[in-house]
């Protein structure tokens, strides 16, 4: 049995759809140009999805629609990000007792 074995797929698969990075809620004024709500100095509410992308940190905004199917997005992320680190160190685990069994074996006759 090879220490490289797949992850169980059962474990991925209901992590799907995953993201990383973070959403946060702003407020900001509007580009119309008489606005009552930005005329009293309130602010229009907003969603930013902040993500890293090849070194360079990046925002895209939300559609209000989306924020919960991104926040799943983001709390499954969180898991299958923390299932791979357990899967780093159980790698090496399984690997160092493939060695000790490996040498515990009587030689071949």
């Amino acid at each position: 049995m090879s220490c490289f074995a797949r992850p169980a797929t059962r474990e991925i698969t209901p992590l799907w759809p995953a993201a990383k990075g973070s959403l946060a809620q702003v407020y900001k004024p509007c580009i119309r140009p008489h606005c009552p709500a930005c005329a009293r100095g309130d602010k229009h509410p907003a969603w930013l999805f902040s993500f890293t992308w090849q070194g360079r940190r990046r925002v895209m905004y939300v559609p209000l629609a989306l924020v919960p199917q991104l926040r799943q997005a983001l709390k499954n992320g969180r898991k299958l990000e923390n299932l791979l680190y357990r899967n780093g160190s159980q790698l090496i685990k399984a690997y160092r007792q493939s060695l000790k069994n490996t040498r515990n074996l009587p030689p071949k006759s």
